[in-house]
């Protein structure tokens, strides 16, 4: 199992063992300011519900997202890390 594969695999028994789902979560990126971005981000959660907050940086050159939301289960947390690692220059916090 790869390094990234045994990160997810370990961080879907935290949360299965830490939530009760349905649940709400909190997720938080960031990306540097550029709107097509910031968008990317904003898309991975477009669907009811979820509550996007954004903080520029000092410099103004990054912007912190955070993003509460009702998930269903750990898979679809994982889900969406995976797909946020598709976003180039994405920190994942």
């Amino acid at each position: 199992m790869d390094n990234r594969a045994e990160f997810y695999e370990k961080l879907k028994n935290k949360l299965d063992e830490s939530n009760i789902f349905p649940s709400e979560y909190l997720f938080k990126f960031i990306v540097s300011t550029h709107e097509e971005k910031i968008k990317q981000v904003e898309d991975l959660f477009d669907f009811k519900g979820a509550v996007i907050t954004k903080t520029s940086s000092k410099t103004g050159k990054f912007t912190s997202i955070s993003i509460h939301v009702i998930m269903k289960n750990s898979e679809d947390i994982i889900s969406i890390y995976l797909e946020a690692e598709k976003i180039e220059g994405i920190i994942s916090l």
